[in-house]
């Protein structure tokens, strides 16, 4: 069979066709939507600390985690502790939420986490919440 490049009238049709474009690129939208949360979630790994006591927080906040290396992380972006304070603020001030959850490893230094603690407390939070994982017969988090 041979393909007839002219339409009935004599004329060559010269249109791209761009549904294939269109569904590749549709394709790949949904696959970043889907990959980029669970990419920006966690930079460096971390294990919480378990805890017997405690309860689910269902607020969401400014996530600050720390790694048991010292390694400072704001909502998904790595920070510097010195520069900690400063980008703190500009979260507080931009959202809603005045309440900062702090997921440190359980390896890290007291001293780190109190510090961390404070920073957010002068940045302006209103509510400090450390994540635990739920131990033996936990069910907190």
């Amino acid at each position: 069979m041979a393909w007839d490049l002219k339409s009935t009238e004599g004329r060559i049709i010269a249109e791209i066709n761009i549904t294939p474009l269109t569904d590749v690129m549709l394709v790949l939208l949904v696959i970043f939507m889907v990959t980029t949360p669970l990419i920006m979630n966690e930079s460096f790994k971390i294990k919480l600390p378990t805890a017997l006591s405690g309860t689910t927080e269902t607020e969401l906040g400014i996530t600050v985690v720390v790694s048991k290396t010292g390694q400072v992380e704001l909502n998904g972006s790595i920070v510097k502790m010195k520069e900690l304070k400063a980008a703190l603020k500009k979260e507080l001030k931009g959202g809603g939420t005045k309440t900062v959850l702090l997921k440190a490893d359980g390896k890290t230094r007291h001293e780190v986490v109190v510090k961390v603690l404070d920073i957010a407390k002068e940045a302006g939070a209103s509510k400090l919440s450390i994540a635990t994982e739920p131990g033996p017969g936990g069910d907190g988090s």
